[in-house]
């Protein structure tokens, strides 16, 4: 990489005089910033991660849920603290560089990259899972082979998912969400009384509590908040930003949270053992069957599965413009990834994250997929909260006082949770998202020249404006 580039000149100010310079329009309250940020993480994300968390914490997801979401608030602070100071698409990648070091920041965008490749290799799974649960006689393969492939066609013809029909999924979302809640609560009530629905054995059962599995599950059941950070984004739209964001990121997670725990409570009081279901990944559906039929049961599926398609379609072309940005700045070879099409699309990326997503469906499975997700988030929570304790505490920005609560105690607390829960994933996932960060690692000393010179900056704004 050569050297970077030279300081422009300055250019005449050609402002009128008594004219303002533009500025983007402060539009988005607190309850817009709330609904944008349940939308991207979805209420019913817990469905997905139900049975294998159940399984790894031997019955106790719903304390799991509940540590996460202690974890994710408090990173929330963090994160909506530092979208104050510095509003980017890039989130966790700008924070960590501006706040400590453009070299970390280069390294936690780089753990990004790889979210950015897992994700719609998760979304094809499991969206291939909920649909062969619906159609049991397509098989699951098949299901991967019409979802990846349909949704990189689509993607490769420019065809978008659009938020009003993200939207209208949150609608579906929000009503099988009710509509369990109801059917398992009257389920209970009627067959056991108040001792079936009021119970601490989904949240400790001393028979069968183990703390270390438990932080195994926490790990996992995290991958249920991912996707608040997207809240950050919006600073530059917000209404009083500094107090907005932090604000709005931490009641997300808190909404998110609470949901969860009801839903995963209510589906442990059904089910205790948390044995015997038909498929792991699909164990939820098993329960909405018990509490209310197969109308619910085929209505969670088909949520699901519509949910993933569409998460997949926006997930892959997001990737593909990432890829195309690297591309672009020769931080990846420019010859093929840095390609547009006539209609000035990346549409080879398209292609090739298309094929990323249907290798990885058929070699992986949704638990290792989303750890693998789960090791490059965490590892960016941990750099935003290390970010926030140097720049509000180390440094105090100018207007701000040093304020111990918020400046060392939150942040830290926020570190040390997330590093614990990192920690606690599985060795498998550590092995290889390890090597993708050696990776980075090296190849960010190979173009800076052994850290001597700046690293180039990543375009996340490419991809967050798929």
């Amino acid at each position: 990489m050569g050297s970077p580039p030279a300081i422009p000149a300055a250019i005449p100010d050609t402002t009128p005089k008594g004219a303002t310079s533009p500025k983007l329009r402060r539009v988005l309250g607190l309850s817009d910033l709330l609904f944008y940020g349940i939308v991207l993480i979805q209420p019913v994300g817990v469905i997905g991660l139900f049975g294998v968390a159940t399984r790894m914490s031997h019955g106790h997801m719903a304390t799991s849920v509940l540590v996460a979401m202690v974890a994710m608030m408090i990173t929330a602070v963090s994160y909506g603290r530092m979208a104050a100071l510095y509003p980017s698409a890039g989130s966790a990648y700008t924070y960590v560089g501006r706040g400590l070091n453009p070299h970390l920041g280069f390294l936690a965008g780089w753990t990004m990259v790889m979210d950015y490749l897992i994700i719609p290799v998760v979304n094809v799974i499991y969206g291939a899972i909920s649909a062969n649960r619906l159609v049991p006689v397509v098989p699951y393969w098949a299901w991967v082979l019409i979802i990846g492939v349909g949704m990189t066609v689509l993607n490769a013809r420019g065809i978008r998912w659009t938020a009003r029909t993200n939207q209208l999924l949150l609608v579906a979302m929000c009503a099988v969400i009710m509509a369990f809640v109801v059917a398992a609560t009257r389920y209970l009530f009627s067959t056991q009384g108040w001792s079936g629905l009021v119970s601490l054995a989904p949240f400790y059962d001393p028979a069968t509590f183990s703390f270390s599995s438990m932080c195994t599950a926490t790990s996992f059941a995290a991958a249920a908040y991912i996707g608040f950070d997207g809240i950050t984004t919006l600073a530059e739209d917000a209404i009083e930003p500094r107090r907005t964001i932090p604000l709005a990121t931490v009641l997300v997670c808190l909404v998110t949270g609470l949901t969860a725990v009801i839903q995963v409570y209510l589906a442990q009081r059904v089910w205790p053992s948390g044995e015997g279901f038909t498929n792991i990944e699909t164990a939820f559906m098993d329960i909405a069957g018990v509490v209310a039929g197969p109308w619910l049961l085929n209505a969670i599926a088909v949520v699901m599965a519509v949910a993933c398609f569409g998460s997949g379609l926006t997930s892959q072309v997001g990737a593909a413009r990432l890829l195309y940005s690297m591309g672009r700045d020769n931080v990846l070879p420019r010859s093929v990834f840095g390609r547009l099409d006539v209609r000035h699309e990346p549409t080879l990326n398209v292609w090739l994250i298309g094929a990323v997503a249907l290798a990885g469906a058929f070699v992986l499975d949704y638990e290792y997929a989303t750890e693998l997700i789960n090791f490059g988030a965490f590892l960016a929570f941990m750099g935003v909260n290390a970010a926030a304790i140097r720049v509000y505490w180390l440094q105090s920005p100018p207007g701000c006082r040093r304020h111990w609560p918020t400046g060392i105690l939150v942040p830290g607390l926020g570190l040390l949770f997330c590093l614990w829960i990192w920690c606690s994933l599985p060795t498998p996932a550590q092995v290889v998202g390890g090597i993708w960060f050696a990776v980075g690692l090296l190849y960010a000393a190979i173009k800076t020249r052994g850290f001597r010179r700046r690293p180039t900056m990543l375009d996340f704004g490419e991809a967050n404006r798929a």
